[in-house]
């Protein structure tokens, strides 16, 4: 398991984590805020909503592992 998806693209087996593009987004919206002259201390800690789910087959398949269908069903991204 890695914490990264790009671990997976770049041979690792499995990623399970937070989406970083949409941490990015909510960051970027809490920048604009401050600017705007928002307090940092009022703003609410907000957790992270959207994940995802990475297998990379090829790594799975060199390592004589064998995905159950129901655990490729749940993935966001299948590597092939």
């Amino acid at each position: 398991m890695y914490t990264s998806s790009q671990f997976v693209l770049a041979g690792g087996l499995m990623f399970y984590g937070t989406d970083l593009s949409e941490q990015y987004r909510r960051a970027a919206t809490y920048v604009d805020k401050i600017l705007k002259g928002a307090k940092p201390a009022d703003l609410p800690v907000v957790q992270p909503t959207k994940f995802e789910f990475a297998i990379n087959l090829k790594a799975a398949k060199q390592i004589g592992l064998t995905i159950p269908p129901g655990v490729l069903a749940r993935a966001d991204k299948v590597i092939e």
